[in-house]
Parts: structure tokens; C-alpha cells; sequence
């Protein structure tokens, strides 16, 4: 065969190739992949090494924010728990950590994410049902009874309550004498996110981040080792971002809170290294480890700019979950192999913190089989492979590197994006940053419809048969039991009293002081997260959702 025809062979082969699957999958996944990549895709090695890389646990963090990364500590294993009742709840925490948690990570009810307390009218429906209901002190006792606060990390998962919360858990560990500078977690306190994503917010956007950053200052002075904030891209991505939209606008979102806290006179090295982060996992394993290094490195750059001195204060730490819009409620079994897939890639990718959903997750709260299995995921990555020996394994990879350059120059045209329209604040009102979302997530689903974003047992390999597997679906106790309860907790009281202290919050806010000291005197006399919350609307009104086009 001449040269010439075997050139024109090739040709020919290439163009069937872009008529498959290969040129969707490109498509769908927005990078332009090529069979294999060489030294040349990087240009100096030595120079690119110096100045994009450099060793794990240095500037700018690509590989990793400690150099032995997991050798010396394996990320923490956390299960979301959370369902019904306080004392219900305690019971999952116990059970977990005697499977091997190494942390426990709190999921709250709607009433008590959105300042509701049990017994209002329109909080009855939802009591108990997607978390653990809060409403006083006497709850929070019942949730941490026998767990040892003053050695395990708490995570919780909550927004537009989150000053209430950590109040809360504040006023447990003054009860049981453990000194606040022990305590260890991390609030994820993003109210942003959820007036982008989610909807569980109260109060319009500027008073919300004033609430967000009452937290933050607080901790920097008394609350030193706890996370007060972790910015959030997770349900951002949950709600139809892409990987580098999910971050650039965790980013700026970020930017929002620490520039109200350097305004209000903190060094940002004072608590820039408790800013940390929440991102979800899909199971396309190589574009999610270079989104992490991308990450790192963005980061690292913003932390600069804000003044940051210290190089340790630049490292961008974050937690994940596996995420849970990637399971499916076709042939459930295999969302263990999708699960695990992801926390592959946040090992890979170097993260501080992992939450593996359990394979039941699309059709209820997880039971204790499918939550010890979630949690075995993660075992296996620690103890039965080699994976944490080495501090960012896939660094130097010709592939790898190049992903992450191309994924932190996406991250960084979202972020221009958004800065062009006037920053987060702005973007956020006028429900722009929404409507990119919405847009996104219409293109994702076409793509599902259209067969192009393959799913296994979804719109590929369809298994029409009936499924054996029996779940058990969770009903919660009558929420009226526990609305009785907190009634009779309220006519015990002396109302005047906890009016006066509702009062004080309110007062608080008009003057623009750190509401967090009047929070815990309140909680601590008495006072319900319900109180608490309308003693702030009093003050600030609430968010108006603004029309999404």
C-alpha cells in the first residue's frame, strides 16, 4: 500500500470515529480529548513543573495541600445522617462510628433549615421527614448524647439557620465543659448556594451574608479549629452545573464572604484557613481529579490576592459527596460501582473529607445496611490499596496535566463571566447565575433524552423486568408527637424573659453587631430556633425569588 493511501486510510477511519461515540462523549464532556498526549502538550517540563506545580503541600497547592498527604492521614470518612428525632438520630451516629466513622455529618429536617419550629402549622407536613428536627437546646443535647465532641469531627449541613445551629452546638459543649478551642467540624453555612440552588433560604441576599459572616468572625476568635463556612459547589452541580461552572461559582461566592470579613478588620490570615470547601463527585474519574488541582491552584492565586501571607493559609481544603443526581432508581445495585468511582477520583484528586451515598439514595433515606456498605467504599480505598501512599498519584501525567490546565481556564471564564456582570451579589438578585443553571441542566437532560450522556439501565441496557430489591422507605414518627412536645416545652416557660432576649437579637441587627452572642444567650434561656429566626425577619425582611427565564 503507498503512503499516500494509507494517509488517506487514516483519514477515512478518523471521520467514522467522529460519527460514533467517541465524538459524543467529546460533546458531552467539553473538552477536546485526544488519543494520547506527550511532553510536548506541556512544552518546558522543568519551567511548567516550577511554575503550575511545584511539590504537594507547596504553593500553589496543584498536588495536594500537604506534601505526605495521606500516608500520615487518611481523609475523614464521613455518612450523612439524620432523620426524625433527635434521639433517633444519636442512634445512627452510634452506629456508624462503631462501623469505623471517622466523622459524623448532621442532615436537618426543612422546618429547621428554614427556621421553622415543629409545631407551627406549615412546618407539621415536612417534621422529621429529610433530617433530624431542631428546634432547642434540649435537641441538641438528645443528638450528641455519648458521642465525644471533644474528639470527633461534626459537620453540618445547614444555610440560612446555620448562626442557630452552631449556637446550639455551642451551648452543648459549654454544658458538657468541653473549652470551644476543642472543638473540630465544619458549618456549611453557604446561604448563597441556596438562593442559587437549592431554596432553603430566609432573609434577602445582604443579610444573609452578614449572618454567614457573623459565624466566620466569631469562630476566627473563639472558635479556632472549627470550620465556621464550606463554601459549597455541590448542589450548584447538583442542580445542572458543569464541573467548572460548579467551582468558579463556589469561588465567587467565596469571594462575597471573605471580602466582607476583611472589611470588617480581620487579618485574612486569621481565617482564611477555615474557608473551606464543598464539592461533588460525578464518575467521570479523570475530569474530576483535574477540576480538584485546578481548583487548588485558582485558589491558592485568590487567597494571594486577598493579602494571605501565609503560604499554609493558601491551601484550598475541601469535603465532598459522591454525587447524589448521578444515582439512578434503575437496577439501584449498581449506583455502588458509580459511588465508588467517585470517591476514587476525590482520592485521587486529594480530598480532606469524603460522604459516599449509599445505592438506595434515590429511593429513600438509606437504612443501615446500605449506609455501612457506603462507608466500606471508603474503607477499601484506605486499607486494601495502595492508593494513599503516595501524594498525588496521577501528577505527571502528560493527560492529566493538560485536563487540569484546560479545566482551570474554564473555571476562570466562569468567573470572568460572572465579575462582568457585577459581581455574585448582583448576578444572584437579578437571577442570572440561575438562569445559566437552569440552561445547563436542560442541555444535560436533552443529552440523556437524546441517548448522547450514556446511563446504564437508563437509557442504555435497559432492564424492563421487575426489580427484587426491597428497600425500606422511612416514615417518620407523627410529627405531631414532636409538635406536642415543644408545645409543652413553650408554656413551661417565662415568656417575658425569652422576649427579652428575642428582643435583644432584634436590636442587634438594626445596629449591625455580630448576632452570634445574642443567639447562644437566647437558645441557652430557652428560646426556639423558630423565635430565634422571626426575631431576625423582624429586622430583615425575606428573600423575594426573583423570575428565572
Amino acid at each position: 500500500m503507498k503512503n499516500s493511501d494509507i494517509k488517506e486510510n487514516e483519514t477515512k477511519v478518523g471521520a467514522e470515529q467522529k460519527k460514533g461515540n467517541h465524538s459524543e462523549q467529546e460533546k458531552y464532556l467539553e473538552y477536546e480529548y485526544k488519543v494520547f498526549y506527550s511532553p510536548d502538550d506541556l512544552g518546558d517540563i522543568k519551567k511548567y513543573y516550577e511554575e503550575k506545580l511545584g511539590d504537594p503541600g507547596s504553593f500553589p497547592f496543584t498536588r495536594g495541600p500537604y506534601r505526605t498527604m495521606y500516608r500520615d492521614k487518611l481523609w475523614t470518612m464521613r455518612q450523612y445522617a439524620g432523620f426524625g428525632t433527635a434521639e433517633e438520630t444519636n442512634q445512627r451516629f452510634k452506629f456508624l462510628l462503631s462501623q469505623g466513622n471517622t466523622g459524623l455529618s448532621v442532615a436537618f429536617d426543612l422546618p429547621t433549615q428554614m427556621g421553622y419550629d415543629s409545631d407551627e402549622e406549615i412546618a407539621l407536613p415536612e417534621v422529621g421527614k429529610v433530617g433530624v428536627a431542631i428546634d432547642t437546646v434540649e435537641d441538641m443535647l438528645l443528638l450528641f448524647d455519648g458521642i465525644p465532641i471533644d474528639k470527633i469531627s461534626v459537620s453540618f449541613t445547614i444555610n440560612g439557620t446555620a448562626p442557630q445551629i452552631m449556637a446550639l452546638y455551642l451551648i452543648v459543649a459549654k454544658k458538657r465543659g468541653v473549652p470551644f478551642e476543642k472543638l473540630i467540624g465544619t458549618l456549611q453555612n453557604d446561604i448563597l448556594k441556596e438562593i442559587i440552588a437549592r431554596g432553603t433560604w430566609i432573609y434577602p441576599v445582604e443579610p444573609s451574608v452578614k449572618l454567614a459572616c457573623d459565624v466566620i468572625e466569631f469562630c476566627a476568635k473563639y472558635v479556632p479549629r472549627f470550620n465556621p463556612i464550606s463554601v459549597c459547589g455541590y448542589h450548584i452541580r447538583e442542580a445542572g452545573a458543569t464541573a467548572y461552572q460548579e467551582v468558579a461559582f463556589a469561588f465567587e461566592n467565596a469571594k462575597v464572604y471573605v471580602n466582607n470579613v476583611i472589611e470588617r478588620g480581620l487579618d485574612p490570615d486569621s481565617f482564611m484557613r477555615r474557608v473551606t470547601f464543598f464539592f461533588c463527585t460525578y464518575h467521570n474519574l479523570f475530569e474530576e481529579v483535574a477540576k480538584y488541582r485546578a481548583a487548588r491552584r485558582i485558589w491558592a492565586h485568590i487567597a494571594k490576592d486577598f493579602g494571605v501571607k501565609d503560604e499554609k493559609n493558601m491551601a484550598m481544603k475541601f469535603a465532598v459527596a459522591c454525587g447524589g443526581a448521578s444515582l439512578t432508581r434503575a437496577e439501584p445495585l449498581l449506583n455502588i460501582a458509580r459511588v465508588t468511582l467517585g470517591a476514587l477520583a476525590t482520592v485521587l484528586g486529594g480530598g480532606q473529607s469524603i460522604f459516599t451515598e449509599a445505592y438506595d439514595e434515590a429511593y429513600s433515606i438509606p437504612t443501615e445496611h446500605s449506609a455501612k456498605i457506603a462507608l466500606r467504599i471508603q474503607q477499601i480505598l484506605a486499607f486494601e490499596t495502595d492508593i494513599p501512599e503516595v501524594s498525588d498519584p496521577l501528577g505527571g501525567s502528560f493527560f492529566i496535566e493538560k485536563l487540569t490546565d484546560q479545566m482551570e481556564e474554564k473555571i476562570k471564564i466562569e468567573m470572568k463571566r460572572v465579575e462582568d456582570y457585577g459581581g455574585m451579589v448582583k448576578a444572584i438578585k437579578d437571577g442570572f447565575i440561575q438562569s445559566v443553571i437552569l440552561h445547563e441542566a436542560y442541555k444535560q437532560q436533552m443529552l440523556i433524552e437524546q441517548g448522547k450522556k450514556k446511563i446504564i439501565g437508563v437509557n442504555m441496557f435497559r432492564d424492563d423486568g421487575e426489580s427484587s430489591q426491597k428497600f425500606e422507605i422511612f416514615r417518620p414518627r407523627e410529627a405531631n408527637e414532636k409538635a406536642k412536645k415543644l408545645h409543652e416545652f413553650k408554656k413551661s416557660r417565662d415568656m417575658r424573659k425569652i422576649q427579652k432576649f428575642l428582643d435583644n437579637i432584634s436590636f442587634a441587627a438594626e445596629k449591625g453587631e455580630n448576632v452570634i452572642p445574642y443567639l447562644i444567650e437566647a437558645l441557652e434561656n430557652g428560646a426556639t430556633i423558630g423565635e430565634t429566626t422571626k426575631a431576625l425577619k423582624k429586622v430583615y425582611g425575606e428573600f423575594k425569588e426573583p423570575i428565572v427565564i
